[in-house]
Parts: C-alpha cells; sequence; structure tokens
C-alpha cells in the first residue's frame, strides 16, 4: 500500500493554522476537499468553545463582510470563518484575507480563516497568492486514478483501526469509486455494522449485491471461471430483478480488455505503464490467462459488442445475445 496517500490525508485532516490566521484547503476531489475542510473546521471550535462558526461564500462574501466576520462581536471575541468557494472571489476580498493574515500572524487572538478552493485555473490563482504571502496551503489527493482509491479505501480502514481483504478493496473501488462520498459513506457503514477484522469481499456483496454494478462484476467473475451454467443463472437472477443487461455489458468488457492487455505485457507488445491497469487487475487477468488465445479474446469481444448492439437497439432478444456472449467466454472464446 502506497502510505503517502494515507499520511497526506491525515496530515491535512490534522492540521490547524497555528502559524497563521489563515489556511486554504485547495483542489483535489471535490467531496474530499469539503469534508476535509469541514474537519478542520471543527477541530478549531472543538478547541475553543466560545468561538462561534461564520460561514460565507466567496461568490456573495465582499471585503466588509469578511471583515466583520472576524472582528470580535457582542456574542464572542473571536469567530472560525469557514470561505467557501475562494476560485470566485474577487480582488478586494483576497486583498483584506492577505492584509489579515499578514496583520494577525502569530496572534493567538486572531479568528481562525480556513477557506477551501476549487483546483480550476481561477482556483490555481489563488492558491499563488496565498504561497506567494506565505498562507499555508493544503493540496487534496485528486484521487483519479484506481490505485489512488485503493490506497484511500486503505487509509479509511486503517484511520478506524480496522482492516479489509484487498479483493474486497478492489470491489468497493470497482463499483464506488467513481464518488469518493458514496464510497467513504459505504466503508463508514460497513465498519459500523460489522466487526469482522479483515473485512471480507462477502460482506462487501450484502451491501453492494443490489447495485448493477456489482451484479456485472459477479456474472463476469463466473464467466471468466469457466463457469458457464452459474454466469447464465446470475444473470438470469439479476435481471429478474431490474437489472438491464446494458448495466452488466461493462464489466464483462472490462474484464476482457483487462484479459487482452496482460497478453500483450506478457508477450512484450506494450508496457505495464502504456497499459494503464493497476497492479491487482493484472495479477487476477495473469491468473486467468491460461488456455486463451488472441483469437479467441477478439472473439469473445466481438460477441460482447454484438450484445451490446442489442441491448442499445431493438435487438430481438438482448438478453439471448448477452447469454450467448457469456457461454463463449466461459469456453475462452474457442469456436467450431
Amino acid at each position: 500500500m502506497n502510505t503517502t496517500l494515507v499520511q497526506t490525508c491525515a496530515d491535512i485532516e490534522h492540521m490547524t493554522a497555528a502559524a497563521t490566521p489563515c489556511l486554504l484547503i485547495y483542489g483535489g476531489d471535490e467531496y474530499l476537499n469539503d469534508q476535509i475542510t469541514r474537519d478542520t473546521v471543527y477541530e478549531q471550535l472543538a478547541g475553543y468553545p466560545e468561538r462561534e462558526l461564520v460561514r460565507l461564500d466567496a461568490q456573495t462574501t465582499d471585503q466588509y463582510a469578511f471583515e466583520e466576520a472576524v472582528s470580535p462581536s457582542l456574542l464572542s471575541t473571536t469567530s472560525v470563518v469557514w470561505i467557501s468557494h475562494m476560485e470566485h472571489a474577487d480582488t478586494k476580498l483576497l486583498d483584506a484575507i492577505v492584509a489579515y493574515a499578514d496583520g494577525m500572524n502569530h496572534d493567538p487572538q486572531a479568528s481562525p480563516v480556513i477557506m477551501n478552493c476549487a483546483g480550476n485555473p481561477k482556483g490555481h490563482s489563488v492558491e499563488t497568492l496565498m504561497r506567494r504571502h506565505n498562507i499555508p496551503v493544503n493540496t487534496v489527493p485528486k484521487l483519479d486514478k484506481a490505485k489512488d482509491k485503493l490506497n484511500y479505501v486503505y487509509g479509511e480502514f486503517d484511520k478506524r483501526h480496522r482492516r479489509i481483504e484487498p479483493q474486497a478493496a478492489q470491489q468497493l473501488v470497482s463499483v464506488l469509486g467513481d464518488s469518493v462520498g458514496e464510497l467513504t459513506g459505504m466503508i463508514k457503514q460497513l465498519c459500523f455494522d460489522f466487526d469482522d477484522d479483515p473485512l471480507t469481499i462477502n460482506r462487501v456483496n450484502q451491501y453492494l449485491i443490489g447495485n448493477p454494478k456489482v451484479s456485472g462484476f459477479n456474472v463476469a467473475d463466473l464467466a471468466m471461471s469457466g463457469k458457464t451454467a452459474q454466469a447464465v443463472i446470475a444473470l438470469r437472477s439479476a435481471v429478474e430483478q431490474g437489472v438491464e443487461p446494458i448495466a452488466m455489458i461493462g464489466a464483462l468488457a472490462l474484464q476482457l480488455r483487462n484479459l487482452a492487455k496482460a497478453a500483450a505485457i506478457r508477450q512484450g507488445d506494450i508496457s505495464k505503464h502504456d497499459a494503464n491497469i493497476n497492479e491487482w487487475a493484472l495479477r487476477t487477468a495473469n491468473n486467468r490467462l491460461a488456455g486463451w488465445t488472441s483469437q479467441g479474446i477478439s472473439n469473445c469481444i466481438q460477441r460482447l459488442a454484438w450484445a451490446d448492439e442489442q441491448s442499445k437497439t431493438s435487438g430481438s432478444d438482448p438478453l439471448f445475445a448477452l447469454e450467448d456472449a457469456i457461454e463463449l467466454i466461459s469456453i475462452k472464446g474457442i469456436t467450431q
């Protein structure tokens, strides 16, 4: 496991504005950015119960609203000021923040200002400005690669003093990796509901089995393992539960692409870097390569493409087309 990402997340979450009253949390995954900002704000509030929270949105906030927010009020001498969407801050607001950070540097009575900002071009300009004026900036991980998402899953379990099996972690990323918020919520729920350590793929599938992606991965695993009858039964069961055939084709296509990439790497046609495939998926594909030929893989891809066409158009029987593709995959693409 790459511990750098896990440690980066931990450092960001526990960082305070001790040296300067201002802190910018910049870029990365939108959910993670918001969550880290929220955690940082509430850590500041927890340390000083007398502080009040003032929320501002840079899209509608001017310098006067900011100056009022960081000034003592009748209810509190200091506040924790949370400014969101800093990529939309105008010049006068930015100047006011910079002047405040410079004037209140190391002042224990200063109101902490926690800002978060998207990683787009406007946000990059704000980040550059903050760094230029020695205002701390925490860069949030993007989590745009499968490997990073896997490490994030491991880190979330580590944070809760729990473990998860690699196959179970991969399943979570495969199904929920497009939404870090959903992924994090599922991790929290699994850790709350089950005491298993490590958490197994069976536990993960208990909660995910109704998801079309999970049904697709289960069918694909059975087909790739040569279990024709079980794969077809699983397919029909999923369809009876309301899952459309098109929803499962993607998982089958992914398995075939991984198989083709593993074969190409083994033959020296491409490098692992060029294949853009994570280690777990490559190991799985390599373990399945025995008995497969390039022609067999090509046959399966063509048959699955036909099933895809039948599912997207007014094909006579898309379910039959998908069952036909599954049967061919389960015999490694061998045709008479």
